[in-house]
């Protein structure tokens, strides 16, 4: 407390804990509200399924709160600024601090104090906690809510190197074991051998596949030669794992740092197209949380003027423009995956735009 004492003035106690306490307290009301909402849409599922109460807070809030806490962070980081400084104005406690000597760049100390502060949290939300608890999410909501196979992935074409493809008809992640397996070796575009197996299964001991029931068909130019394994096994080394094969969906957001860049580094020889949806995922774990620099900007820069009304236009105002945010991260998204924007530029699309509304905001906001 008293290094807090020493470093922060009371301008820059009383901002900061009107700024988290606003935010803390709207966050934890929306939450509660969303919960409210889900709980009522998902009931029947639950009650489906046989879950007590236990089991859907162990099972499903644990992994959905986070996420909806980091949903809902720019939103409501956005709300708090615009409220308690409208709030302020409105009480006429802004003109006293900058008729007393304090610059506005002076005033603005403490809101970005406390926005570093936002920021820090959902980095390190982004990098640490939300690939863990989205898998808890993803996984009861692909078993429970969707009544997906979990377990099971059909009709799977990657490219394992520049001349190697594979095909699975079926994948049962349960037993890690594939059905009706070919790899087709080329040689530019020559076909040089192809491999077919009636079974591939994962040696987790040895780290290898086996290939059960396995031919052979290696070509060279006029020249074939076919070697047959009926009812034998074969060990063979391929640059695949069964997590290549998940059956869940968002299965990018349940990774983290580590399997994401590996799984990029991967993408980058196998060219199965969700190159875009990776880079999207990593980028935005580390750019998006700048958004509550640029939201707390707009907030000051709208609110911190008296208006007729109260809080009311300024609040309205706020709310429209969070909204208009989240949209547009939401179609930069969708441009990227779908429409081929580059995923740096669609992450940093929203904050650049808006940052550049927040400066001019700023330049009008009364000083």
């Amino acid at each position: 407390m008293n290094f807090i004492s020493k470093r922060f003035k009371i301008l820059d106690r009383f901002i900061i804990g009107k700024y988290l306490g606003t935010f803390v307290y709207t966050l934890v009301l929306f939450v509660v509200i969303i919960i409210i909402f889900d709980l009522s849409e998902k009931l029947d599922d639950f009650l489906e399924s046989h879950l007590s109460i236990w089991q859907v807070i162990t099972k499903y809030y644990a992994g959905s709160i986070p996420y909806y806490v980091n949903m809902l962070s720019p939103l409501i980081n956005f709300i708090a600024v615009i409220f308690f400084t409208a709030k302020m104005a409105d009480q006429t406690e802004i003109v006293p601090i900058l008729s007393g000597g304090a610059s506005f760049n002076r005033f603005l100390r403490p809101y970005f104090i406390s926005a570093f502060i936002i920021f820090s949290a959902n980095l390190l939300s982004n990098l640490y906690i939300l690939p863990y608890t989205n898998r808890i999410k993803n996984k009861f909501e692909n078993e429970v809510v969707n009544n997906n196979d979990p377990y099971t992935k059909l009709n799977i074409h990657m490219k394992v190197d520049s001349n190697t493809y594979i095909f699975i008809d079926n994948f049962d992640n349960r037993s890690n074991i594939g059905y009706r397996f070919s790899l087709d070796k080329f040689k530019g575009d020559v076909l040089e051998r192809k491999l077919i197996a009636d079974q591939i299964k994962w040696d987790s001991v040895k780290r290898v596949w086996k290939l059960v029931n396995y031919s052979t068909r290696t070509i060279n130019g006029l020249k074939e030669k076919m070697v047959y394994g009926n009812a034998l096994e074969k060990d063979t080394v391929l640059d695949m794992r069964p997590d290549d094969f998940s059956a869940y969906q968002n299965v990018f957001e349940s990774m983290n740092g580590r399997e994401l860049a590996e799984k990029i580094d991967k993408e980058e020889i196998r060219g199965s197209g969700v190159m875009n949806d990776l880079l999207f995922e990593q980028y935005k774990r580390w750019f998006q949380p700048l958004s509550a620099f640029i939201l707390t900007l707009i907030g000051v820069a709208l609110s911190s003027r008296k208006v007729r009304g109260g809080v009311g236009l300024p609040l309205g105002i706020g709310i429209i423009l969070s909204f208009a945010y989240i949209v547009f991260n939401q179609f930069a998204k969708m441009f990227s995956t779908k429409g081929g924007l580059p995923p740096l530029l669609a992450v940093l699309l929203p904050t650049v735009f808006f940052g550049l509304l927040g400066l001019y905001l700023l330049r009008k906001a009364p000083k």
